[in-house]
C-alpha cells in the first residue's frame, strides 16, 4: 500500500533512521551531503527519497546506500529497497524535525576560534574541541572526508588517511606520510583526519600545526625558558599532524627536536601523520636520519588532478555552495585550469560570486570574461593534432576515427566537427587539413566546414558543443 504522506509512525521511524546516520558520520559530514534528504514514499517495501541535484543523488547512493538501507530495515522489517531519485521535496512531506543549523558559507575559509576559557571543552559544528591543548592550529570546517572528492590521482591517499582517523596507530601506517605538489588536498585531507578522530574519539588528543608554526613555537619556548614544557606537552599527544615538512629544510636544530619528538611518539604508541611537497627520499637538506624514519612507515602521494576528477570538484563545491552552474561552463574550467585544485575552486568561486553581484545567469560568455586572467596564462597555440583529440574525447569516439574511412554518423559528424575548427583556430590550409584527417581532399574539407556551419544555424545544441570546443581550444 503506498503511504501518500508521513504519517506518525513512518515519520518516527524515518527520524530514527536519519539520526542513527548523523551519529555514525558526524554532524559536519551529515549536514554537509545528507541533510537534502526528503522521504518521499513508502510502499510495502520500498522507500523512495529523493535529493535536489543529480550529484547529490549519486553520491549518496555510492556511499550511504547500502547503510540506508541496513538502518531502514531495522527500522521496518518489511523494507527491502530504498531508492534515490531527484527531485524537489514533495508537498506535505517535509523532515518531521526541525533541520540542525545550517554550515557556515563554505566560499569563505573561515578558521575556528580558540576555545573560551575557563571551559575545557566546546563545541563547534558538533565536533567536540579540547580546550587543553593550545597547540592545534585552526581547522577549516569545510575540510571533512565528506567533502573530499575522490578520484584516482588521490584514492590511496584518501584510504590512508581515513584507515588512520578510524583506529589507533597502525602497524605500517605509523607515519603517514603525504605528499604532492601544491594545492592538491594535502592540507584537505590532514584537517579531515583531524576532524574525524576528534568526532570518533573525543578522548584521543590531537596537535595539528605546519612545520613554520613548529618551528616558531619551539624558538618562543628556548628564549622563554619553558622547552621542557613544549617537549613534555608535545610528546603527550595521542596524534601528531605536521603540515608542509619541508619548511624544515635547512633549520638544523628545528629538526633535530622534532626527530626526538617523532622517536619518543612512535615508542609511546602514537600516531604520526607528515605531508610535503615531495617524498622523504628526495627531500634534501633533512637529515638522512629523519627521512629514513619518514619513509619507515606509510607513504602515499596524491597526483595532478584529471578531468574527470576535476568535474567532479566543480560539481562538489558548487553543491555546498547551493548554486546552478551549466554542466557546460564546468566543462569549460576543467579543460582550461589544469593546475590545482585552489585554482579550480577560486574560478568558481569568481563565476558564481559575478553572477550573483551583476544579476546575470551563468554563461560560457561571462565565465571566459571573468577568467580572462587565469585562460590567458593557460593560452597557447591550437593544433590540428590538439583539436583531434579534444573532439574524440568530446564525442566519446576514437582518435584514430578522425583519420579512418569509416562513415557512420557517430563518426563523421565528430569529424567535420573537428575539420571546421581546425579551420576556424588555425593557419592550416585546407589541403594541409585534408592531410591529417586521413590525406583526405581539400573540397572534403570545404564540405565538412560548410555544413557544420549549416547545422549550427539549426540545432543549438550542436551550436553550443562547437562553442564549447572552440573556447576551450583558441589561443
Amino acid at each position: 500500500m503506498l503511504v501518500s504522506r508521513i504519517d506518525g509512525e513512518i515519520g518516527g521511524q524515518w527520524a530514527r533512521v536519519r539520526g542513527r546516520l548523523r551519529d555514525e558520520v558526524g554532524e559536519v559530514e551529515y549536514r554537509t551531503w545528507l541533510r537534502q534528504m526528503t522521504l518521499a514514499e513508502v510502499t510495502e517495501d520500498e522507500v523512495t527519497i529523493v535529493l535536489p541535484t543529480r550529484f547529490l543523488r549519486d553520491w549518496v547512493r555510492a556511499h550511504y546506500g547500502d547503510r540506508l538501507r541496513a538502518l531502514w530495515a531495522a527500522e521496518n522489517g518489511r523494507i527491502r529497497r530504498v531508492e534515490l531519485r531527484i527531485g524537489a521535496a514533495p508537498t506535505g512531506l517535509a523532515e518531521p524535525v526541525a533541520p540542525p543549523p545550517t554550515m557556515a558559507a563554505p566560499t569563505i575559509s573561515v578558521p575556528l576560534p580558540p576555545p573560551q576559557r575557563p571551559a575545557e571543552t566546546a563545541r563547534i559544528d558538533g565536533v567536540r574541541i579540547d580546550a587543553r591543548s593550545e597547540l592545534t592550529g585552526p581547522l577549516d570546517p569545510r575540510f571533512t572526508f565528506g567533502s573530499f572528492v575522490v578520484g584516482k590521482p588521490n584514492e590511496f591517499a584518501y584510504a590512508c588517511a581515513r584507515r588512520v582517523a578510524e583506529g589507533g596507530p597502525l602497524a605500517g601506517f605509523n607515519p603517514l606520510f603525504l605528499y604532492g605538489g601544491v594545492g592538491l588536498g594535502k592540507t584537505h585531507l590532514m584537517h579531515a583526519i583531524a576532524w574525524a578522530i576528534r568526532d570518533r574519539a573525543p578522548s584521543r588528543s590531537v596537535a595539528y600545526m605546519s612545520a613554520e608554526k613548529f618551528m616558531y613555537r619551539f624558538i618562543s619556548a628556548i628564549r622563554s625558558q619553558s622547552s621542557v614544557e613544549f617537549k613534555e606537552t608535545l610528546r603527550g599527544v595521542d596524534v601528531l599532524m605536521i603540515d608542509d615538512l619541508q619548511f624544515l629544510i635547512g633549520k638544523d636544530s628545528t629538526q633535530e627536536e622534532f626527530f626526538h619528538t617523532f622517536n619518543a611518539l612512535v615508542d609511546a604508541g602514537k600516531q604520526i601523520v607528515v605531508s610535503a611537497d615531495k617524498s622523504p627520499s628526495d627531500l634534501s637538506g633533512i637529515e638522512e636520519r629523519l627521512r629514513t624514519r619518514l619513509g619507515c612507515g606509510m607513504v602515499a602521494d596524491i597526483h595532478a588532478t584529471t578531468y574527470e576528477l576535476r568535474i567532479g570538484i566543480l560539481q562538489a563545491k558548487a553543491a555546498l555552495q547551493g548554486v546552478s552552474v551549466p554542466q557546460k561552463v564546468m566543462e569549460f574550467m576543467a579543460h582550461k585550469i589544469t593546475t590545482n585544485v585552489r585554482d579550480l575552486e577560486g574560478a568558481l568561486n569568481r563565476v558564481v560570486a559575478h553572477a550573483q553581484l551583476v544579476g546575470r545567469p551563468i554563461t560560457l560568455e561571462s565565465t571566459q570574461e571573468v577568467l580572462h586572467d587565469l585562460l590567458r596564462a593557460h593560452d597557447r597555440r591550437v593544433t590540428i593534432e590538439e583539436i583531434q583529440k579534444r573532439v574524440a574525447e568530446h564525442f566519446s569516439i576514437r582518435l584514430t576515427d578522425m583519420s579512418s574511412a569509416r562513415r557512420a554518423r557517430a563518426v563523421a559528424r565528430p569529424r567535420q566537427i573537428a575539420m571546421f575548427l581546425a579551420k576556424q583556430l588555425t593557419s592550416r590550409s585546407l589541403p594541409e587539413i585534408g592531410r591529417k584527417f586521413g590525406n583526405r581532399d581539400h573540397t572534403t574539407v570545404m564540405h565538412a566546414c560548410s555544413r557544420v556551419a549549416e547545422l549550427m544555424q539549426k540545432d543549438p545544441a550542436l551550436a553550443e558543443d562547437v562553442e564549447l570546443l572552440r573556447r576551450m581550444l583558441e589561443s
